[in-house]
């Protein structure tokens, strides 16, 4: 693909933060996001994701590397590039003394939307997501989750050719984050180019189109779903729920054992899982483990094997997007 095909091109982008410790946040990072494409973009806290949005939508200035949205040069005509994108990030913008949906319809208006085509599109947001009951309901009454879907609803509006999502699903009931993963699916369909930040690898998965993996402010893997997958074709994953204080003794088919204090897994080769499954049902009837299952093998899976479990990425000093700044760059630079 060209350079004038993709609605986000990054090259060679690194960032470090002086200082004492002197954090090499970003480096050397190329990325790409497509028209209609959603980019997952993975990592640790501290991996350097964050860094490397406010960077796209200008509130950080690299250190070295290009910026480039659609066709916009972003480092160096930050406020243009940022009326290109729409950002959602990790802390919601505040609302207080507006409903939801004066929120939503406020941020539409500003972003350059039709009043009619706003109110419309506002609707139909309130709708998808399942907010109705607090549309016009004082933000200060409604709940985190009812927030974060609003925050959303304020990015999808009236999106621009880039939507930049930090961490969506924060705080959202399980049954509304399957209506918002199938909201910013068809924001792609609809022709946006989605860079989607996320810890929730294994619900993501339903939704990207590429993954992009950052460790230590490095791209350590870059493909499709599948490509990612590919290694564990075959494997299956085992999750137990522990009874607390169980011991438990792995068969010697398992592989890539992680443990946490009431939840364990492991990845097993296909062709042992009926001997799996006779194992882990001993352990039900012994009184060892609570439950127990066995599915194939998921992106979840391919993350923990290539950044580990340890939390290890390198502090990012920059790493929650803050109120004032985020409120400019949610409202495309035009506040």
């Amino acid at each position: 693909m060209t350079q004038q095909q993709e609605v986000l091109s990054i090259r060679g982008l690194s960032k470090r933060y002086r200082g004492r410790r002197g954090v090499q946040a970003n480096d050397g990072i190329d990325l790409d996001v497509l028209p209609g494409q959603v980019v997952g973009l993975l990592g640790h806290n501290g991996a350097g994701k964050t860094t490397l949005v406010n960077q796209v939508v200008g509130l950080v200035r690299p250190d070295a590397g290009s910026i480039t949205l659609a066709g916009v040069d972003a480092v160096a005509r930050p406020d243009e590039a940022r009326r290109l994108a729409s950002i959602q990030a990790q802390a919601n913008v505040p609302i207080t003394g507006l409903s939801p949906r004066s929120a939503i319809e406020l941020v539409g208006r500003i972003r350059g939307g039709e009043r009619r085509a706003v109110q419309a599109r506002t609707r139909e947001l309130v709708e998808t997501l399942d907010i109705g009951a607090w549309a016009d309901v004082p933000a200060q009454k409604i709940s985190g989750g009812v927030a974060r879907l609003t925050a959303f609803a304020m990015t999808a509006v009236h999106p621009g050719r880039l939507v930049v999502l930090d961490e969506p699903t924060n705080d959202v009931d399980p049954v509304r984050r399957r209506l918002l993963w199938r909201a910013i699916r068809e924001l792609a369909d609809d022709g946006a180019g989605v860079l989607l930040v996320t810890h929730n690898v294994r619900e993501a998965e339903s939704v990207v189109d590429h993954l992009v993996v950052l460790d230590r402010g490095r791209v350590i893997a870059a493909d499709s779903p599948g490509g990612l997958a590919a290694g564990l074709r075959g494997t299956l994953t085992v999750e137990l729920d522990v009874v607390p204080g169980a011991q438990i003794a792995w068969p010697a088919t398992v592989r890539d054992v992680t443990r946490e204090r009431l939840r364990a897994t492991a990845t097993v080769p296909a062709e042992a899982a009926a001997d799996v499954v006779r194992w882990a049902q001993g352990l039900v009837e012994t009184g060892t483990v609570e439950r127990y299952s066995l599915t194939a093998a998921s992106l979840e899976d391919v993350y923990v094997r290539l950044v580990g479990d340890s939390g290890g990425g390198a502090h990012d000093p920059d790493g929650a997007t803050t109120d004032a700044r985020t409120a400019d760059a949610v409202l495309g630079g035009a506040a």
